[in-house]
């Protein structure tokens, strides 16, 4: 068995820290900051050093406040060669946190992702290994996760009577595994309620995946009228005629394939055409089970709607790598400001070291991209250089999962 060849890593001028903020477009936080109207806010602690502040706090789990605070004066040095930034004081931090317009935090995320995705093809998606080839349509899944909150200091997430929590809803691109869409909002409302807005971007001819929490008959037509196709769960209480029996027997796990139409007058009158209703043996941890699908794809083969909703999956990935990895359980604020700019500041790490991982053809998990990075963090060494002596060891870095990796039959 051939042995990997480690080459020690390369001595940079640059910290390992400053090379990860250094792929933020330079001024585009203080040219945010002015649209947003954030400038107002910053005096002694600027806006790019709040957002270095929140970066530095997601890489080492800061446990609060002092932490972040501590941690980065006793570098102040090595961080004030990051374009400038200053260590804050803690009731810097935390006026910054709550005052300062979150509306910064999430414009950040999507243009320092949009011009990370110029940059690289690959990490857009568009040469994506594997899937590009196999695909020849934008695949989304949609879904929430929720973050468990602090009741007590935390009324404005009070959604039952001792619990408090944010939710996130998500749309993924399966294509390239990162966000389209994002929604930082309490979790009182139930996800139906934000399906419109996840999916406001769709287009003709894209598939959108999501679970039937999001099941909404008028936006489901809404989005076949606009040519997107979609797949989802049945809910058990669903009524209905068979209009059209489109398998006559079982065929291997897919055990009917029907054309239906809805029998109840609200329903009926949402969603007046016809749907298609799946029913197929899928293994959930091992066991199989009966699960239900509907969608408006009747051109599909039953084996191509099974696998797709399979690949809904691929989403909860998503939140396990982030929730294991990021700062998502413990916050360092209270107010909702604060909880937006934890949350979005933990979404552009995840956007930057994903980026790293192209880079250097990363070959281990994520868990381990985000712990070596952050052991490296004040060290001056060429990063993608000490990722890839990492990275090739354990073969091409694709963060995907395996279902819709395959052929679906009859997807055009």
């Amino acid at each position: 068995m051939k042995k990997h060849n480690r080459r020690p890593p390369t001595r940079s001028k640059l910290t390992v820290l400053r090379q990860l903020c250094n792929l933020i477009p330079t001024h585009l936080v203080s040219h945010l900051a002015r649209q947003t109207g954030a400038h107002l806010f910053a005096r002694t602690f600027s806006n790019w050093s709040h957002v270095v502040a929140l970066l530095y706090a997601q890489l080492v789990h800061a446990i609060g406040l002092n932490d972040v605070c501590d941690g980065l004066r006793l570098h102040s040095g090595p961080l004030s060669a990051i374009r400038g930034a200053t260590a804050p004081s803690k009731n810097g931090l935390s006026h910054a946190n709550k005052h300062r317009p979150a509306e910064l935090a999430e414009a950040l995320f999507w243009q320092t992702l949009d011009h990370l995705k110029s940059r690289c093809a690959v990490f857009a998606g568009r040469h994506a290994r594997r899937v590009a080839g196999r695909f020849r349509r934008t695949i989304h899944v949609v879904d929430s996760t929720t973050l468990q909150l602090v009741a007590s200091c935390m009324d404005w997430a009070q959604h039952r009577r001792r619990k408090a929590a944010a939710k996130c809803h998500l749309r993924l691109d399966l294509q390239s595994f990162l966000p389209r869409f994002a929604l930082v909002d309490t979790a009182r409302h139930a996800d139906g309620r934000r399906a419109r807005e996840v999916c406001a971007g769709l287009r003709a001819g894209e598939i959108v995946i999501f679970d039937k929490a999001y099941v909404d008959f008028t936006h489901l037509f809404e989005l076949c009228q606009r040519g997107v196709r979609w797949v989802t769960r049945a809910k058990d209480n669903l009524q209905y005629r068979v209009v059209k029996r489109r398998l006559k027997k079982p065929e291997g796990p897919i055990l009917r394939d029907d054309e239906i139409e809805l029998t109840v007058p609200s329903s009926r009158a949402a969603y007046p055409a016809r749907l298609r209703r799946v029913v197929a043996r899928v293994e959930v941890d091992g066991e199989e089970m009966e699960m239900v699908f509907l969608t408006n794809g009747l051109e599909w083969a039953a084996s191509s709607v099974a696998a797709l909703y399979k690949a809904r999956w691929q989403i909860e990935v998503f939140f396990k790598q982030i929730k294991q990895t990021l700062q998502l359980t413990d916050f360092l604020g209270n107010s909702a400001n604060a909880v937006r700019w934890q949350v979005w500041m933990a979404l552009l790490l995840y956007v930057l070291l994903r980026f790293l991982a192209v880079q250097s053809q990363w070959g281990q998990s994520f868990v381990r991209l985000w712990a070596v990075t952050r052991s490296a963090l004040w060290l001056k060494l060429e990063l993608v250089g000490l990722l890839r002596g990492y990275g090739t060891a354990g073969g091409g870095f694709w963060m995907l999962g395996q279902p819709e990796q395959a052929y679906l039959p009859g997807m055009g």
